[in-house]
């Protein structure tokens, strides 16, 4: 038996990248999953490949009615929502000089009000439930500052901050709330054509860390997953940090 069976969990960002691998291990695990995304055709491709326990449904994690239309196709397609993985993000590159407004406020929308909202659409059929886990991605940008990534360490720091007020605020109805705060994982999110001019330089990366490579997104799916199941009982409001080693110091 998979350390998820019988639970119904939430993905968000989920048609590719970190969020398939979530979905696709919380399947093999034994959850039923809803994957929500924008990319429609790719995250059709992925549910249909994971059988009857998947769901694709189309969310703007930055509308509240997409949320409550997200939360509702759970419930009629499972009838329960247990867990909660914050995983949708953008990423764009800039100074605090050179950024526009319009841009910081879209990365603020997605990767900040996206986890307030989902977090918000899920209190009630999760108390229903009994009680559940909600995992928010966060970053090692929520963890310290990075030059050139203003929009995305703020809206970082912000999903860690959310993360324990949210633990404080939910415990008492047996939710717990967790962040989880990778390194540089090998997802389309890092690429130039999406992050911008300047994204980030895998090789250089590579080379200060520890481990001396970037993570899989596997690896962090095993992460939430554990957050995810009854093995992690007693975390709630705290911080898991999956970075090769980035924030004990750069290896050389």
């Amino acid at each position: 038996m998979g350390k998820l069976q019988g639970k119904v969990a939430l993905i968000t960002g989920a048609a590719r990248g970190q969020g398939e691998a979530e979905a696709r291990l919380f399947v093999e695990e034994g959850a039923q999953v809803v994957l929500g995304d924008m990319r429609d055709d790719l995250g059709k491709v992925v549910a249909e490949s994971l059988g009857s326990s998947a769901l694709y449904m189309n969310l703007d994690v930055s509308r509240e009615e997409s949320w409550a239309n997200y939360c509702a196709g759970a419930l009629e397609a499972f009838g329960k929502i247990d867990v909660l993985v914050n995983n949708a993000g953008i990423l764009k590159l800039g100074s605090i000089a050179e950024t526009p407004l319009d841009d910081y406020m879209h990365v603020i929308q997605v990767n900040q009000v996206g986890v307030f909202l989902g977090m918000k659409a899920v209190l009630a059929p999760m108390t229903e439930a009994g009680g559940g886990s909600i995992v928010n991605i966060s970053s090692i940008g929520g963890l310290a500052g990075i030059p050139g990534m203003v929009s995305y360490v703020s809206s970082k720091f912000a999903v860690r901050g959310m993360t324990k007020t949210a633990a404080l605020e939910f415990g008492a109805l047996g939710i717990r709330v967790n962040s989880v705060h990778p390194g540089a994982v090998d997802t389309p999110m890092i690429a130039p054509s999406e992050a911008g001019d300047g994204a980030a330089d895998v090789s250089n990366i590579r080379k200060g860390l520890p481990l001396q490579r970037i993570s899989d997104p596997a690896e962090i799916a095993k992460l939430v997953a554990f957050l995810a199941s009854d093995e992690s009982s007693y975390c709630t409001g705290s911080e898991f940090t999956a970075d090769g080693g980035m924030m004990a110091g750069m290896a050389g």
